[in-house]
């Protein structure tokens, strides 16, 4: 927004023009000038002034009507109108309030008071804008943030389409770490990340070919090189995107284990992401309590045996104590630090 403000001054009378230029000279506003009602208005549709000195008593269009005219149009309604008038009866003031003016000053104009008006109102609706700029840029947010939610969706969405295994498996994991990332503390807008995160955590297998993805059996040793490498995948399509790259640790982190045997890095103990620590122990309960074509899922009490016998290899112990006592009510908790 530029520092000058631009001002409109609409006055038949010469004198009225000429008066008004010499009070306002000198105090940073560009001054614009009007004769007549009609002019006025495409002036003030091309200007878009900050302010309008609107006069009452004019010919052919009085200020009543041009005011009227400046209200009816969406990009004009908002213009500060101030009136300049000799009529000093209430009848006057009420057709100029009802015709929308903000303001009037009565001639003989005082240098002082139309200086005081004229800044105080200029400051107002410069601070009218930003609000209005603020509010829109909000909106503009919001409705980024609706379209990235909707792509991510479609992501995972297109995932699950195409891997039958894991079908609803992410909705459920991803509600599963948000509620534990609640539990640990973490604030809202922590939680947005955290919930894009656990997400996206096995988008990176769009890169996997479909014979090794759909193998109903064993994978060998040369397709389990493959399959490793979803979570560099994952890191390499995401990372480019910076709205997306607060939510990279658990696609790029989550088969990293404890004592750093895991994959793609061997990240070992605590530099593992404290968020995938979590997750990865939240992905192999759920792996393990969903049947999958070549398997069962396993009876609870299993499940639980299981992973507290990964507890200090593949998942973090504190992770896993954290998780079961949401999950089981299991006694003696945890709280995980960094």
């Amino acid at each position: 927004m530029s520092s000058l403000s631009n001002i409109l001054i609409v006055d038949d009378d010469s004198r009225g023009r000429e008066t008004l230029e010499a009070v306002l000279t000198g105090l940073g506003h560009n001054l614009h000038f009007s004769d007549n009602g009609l002019d006025a208005l495409k002036q003030a549709s091309a200007l878009q002034p900050d302010l309008i000195l609107l006069d009452v008593m004019m010919p052919d269009m009085d200020g009543f009507e041009v005011c009227r005219r400046l209200r009816a149009d969406p990009i004009l309604a908002d213009v500060p109108v101030v009136m300049t008038t000799a009529l000093d009866d209430k009848a006057s003031r009420l057709q100029g309030i009802e015709a929308g003016a903000d303001d009037f000053i009565s001639k003989p104009i005082d240098r002082m008071e139309i200086r005081a008006r004229v800044n105080t109102i200029i400051r107002l609706n410069r601070y009218r804008k930003l609000m209005k700029q603020q509010a829109d840029l909000l909106q503009i947010h919001r409705e980024l943030q609706d379209a990235y939610e909707a792509t991510l969706k479609g992501w995972v969405r297109a995932l699950d389409l195409r891997d039958n295994e894991t079908e609803h498996h992410s909705r459920r994991v991803t509600l599963l770490t948000v509620e534990l990332a609640r539990l640990m503390g973490m604030s809202d807008n922590e939680l947005i990340h955290v919930r894009r995160s656990a997400l996206l955590h096995d988008i990176g297998k769009i890169g996997v070919p479909d014979h090794i993805l759909h193998k109903p059996g064993p994978l060998t040793e040369e397709e389990w090189v493959i399959m490793r490498k979803h979570p560099q995948f994952a890191h390499d399509m995401l990372a480019p995107i910076e709205y997306l790259r607060s939510a990279l640790d658990i696609p790029y982190c989550h088969h990293e284990r404890w004592d750093g045997t895991g994959y793609p890095r061997g990240l070992k103990g605590e530099q593992i992401p404290l968020i995938a620590r979590i997750f990865a122990v939240i992905d192999v309960w759920d792996a393990l309590s969903s049947d999958r074509p070549y398997r069962k899922a396993w009876p609870y009490a299993k499940i639980v045996a299981h992973m507290r016998e990964q507890s200090g290899t593949h998942f973090d112990p504190k992770a896993v104590e954290l998780f079961l006592q949401m999950m089981v009510g299991d006694s003696n908790p945890s709280t995980i630090e960094e």
